[in-house]
């Protein structure tokens, strides 16, 4: 099992930029798919990126281009680096890990943009 630990959320100007960090603990973190997901208020959970064990990276759509995903299996963190943020970006971000049927979630945390 793992456990995870996000941080480095808060509140940024539009076009501006942020890095979530994800922080895991447990054994055989390598051996995971890891994802990000986000939830505005009276939306659902959306995934925002994944990638897989084998190191396979997708992104949805709409942030394409702007954010990017990767992780670090000797230090068991997997970051969001999230540029050109815009209002819609707005959400509580959530890190996911999983494997079979097993599946951790983080406590989630904050990224607000807005001027």
């Amino acid at each position: 099992q793992v456990q995870l630990v996000e941080s480095g959320g808060g509140l940024v100007q539009p076009g501006g930029s942020l890095t979530l960090s994800c922080a895991a603990s447990g054994s055989f973190f390598s051996t995971y798919n890891t994802a990000w997901y986000r939830q505005a208020p009276g939306k659902q959970r959306d995934l925002v990126a994944r990638i897989s064990s084998r190191g396979i990276t997708n992104y949805a759509d709409s942030v394409k281009g702007r954010f990017t995903m990767s992780r670090d299996n000797a230090k068991r963190t997997v970051d969001l680096q999230m540029n050109n943020l815009n209002a819609e970006d707005t959400a509580r971000y959530y890190c996911e890990a999983d494997k079979g049927g097993y599946v951790s979630w983080g406590q989630g945390i904050q990224v607000t943009v807005s001027s």
